[in-house]
């Protein structure tokens, strides 16, 4: 355990606030519709998610040593929980959750997600990915709840929504990064019942069949983000502007997808400064 005199939670909070806004995301992590005083919080959450989602994806190690460094971080988050640190990170991780009483499980869940990332590669049912949505993505959308103060079953359905649209809303943008890894995040059966064959990824081709799926797996998105929009009579002030924001951007990478004709295989939408500049000016106007 480190001493506490010889760490810095400031300077944590501010290297993961420099880490937060050196990221690129779908949807602002750091923005000026978040209060000053929450954005240490939510850089630091971020630090913990992209820390373990890099251990989980990045570099040259095996499978097998990528899940060994996931347990020993789900370790060290066990012991920063009790109090024991070694980096200034884990103290000021620690600080934000003692303080701003936040839900310990979400932070467990998310590392949960990361080892599904390694174990498995394919999914057999849409039931199964929304499982896994439930530990990847509604975690955080709970956390910045909290973080706000809002503690409300209705609140954390509808933000469960928005959250697993956006990890949709992921997937089909980075097909064509997934395949690469050997990973395909459309359900096995919903693959098969559209008739779209493995080898269409493999081969990197444009196909009709791929074309329906990836359609009807937008559709489906767009009701997530539909009900989950519900959440913004839940939130108020600079809060809800950020939630519609970040809607919005989930939303314009399924426009771009349309775009693209459904060619996942080969092209990836990501949003420009332009892009960011306009749906910032659209939340604020609708």
């Amino acid at each position: 355990m480190a001493n506490t005199k010889n760490l810095s939670s400031n300077l944590a909070y501010k290297k993961a606030e420099e880490f937060a806004k050196s990221h690129y995301e779908n949807f602002p992590v750091i923005s000026i519709f978040i209060k000053k005083e929450l954005r240490k919080h939510i850089a630091i959450i971020y630090w913990f998610a992209r820390t373990a989602d890099d251990i989980a994806d990045e570099g040259i190690l095996t499978s097998s040593e990528r899940l060994i460094e996931l347990n020993k971080f789900e370790e060290r988050l066990t012991q920063l929980l009790a109090g024991n640190f070694e980096n200034e990170y884990e103290y000021a991780l620690y600080l934000t959750i003692k303080n701003k009483k936040l839900d310990h499980e979400y932070f467990y869940k998310l590392i949960a997600a990361f080892k599904q990332d390694i174990e498995k590669s394919s999914w057999t049912t849409f039931d199964e990915i929304l499982n896994y949505c439930s530990n990847s993505a509604n975690p955080v959308g709970r956390l910045i709840l909290q973080l706000y103060g809002i503690d409300d079953k209705e609140a954390f359905y509808y933000s469960d929504k928005i959250c697993t649209a956006l990890q949709l809303t992921n997937f089909y943008q980075d097909v064509s990064v997934d395949l690469k890894k050997n990973r395909v995040y459309f359900p096995v059966d919903e693959i098969k019942n559209f008739g779209v064959s493995f080898k269409l990824f493999d081969l990197n081709e444009k196909n009709d069949n791929l074309k329906q799926l990836l359609t009807f797996s937008i559709e489906r998105t767009e009701s997530f983000y539909s009900e989950g929009e519900k959440l913004l009579g839940y939130l108020s002030g600079r809060l809800k502007y950020e939630i519609k924001w970040t809607i919005m951007g989930g939303r314009e990478i399924l426009n771009k997808l349309r775009i693209y004709d459904n060619n996942i295989v080969n092209l990836r939408p990501t949003l420009s400064k332009f892009d960011y500049f306009y749906l910032f000016i659209k939340s604020l106007l609708t």
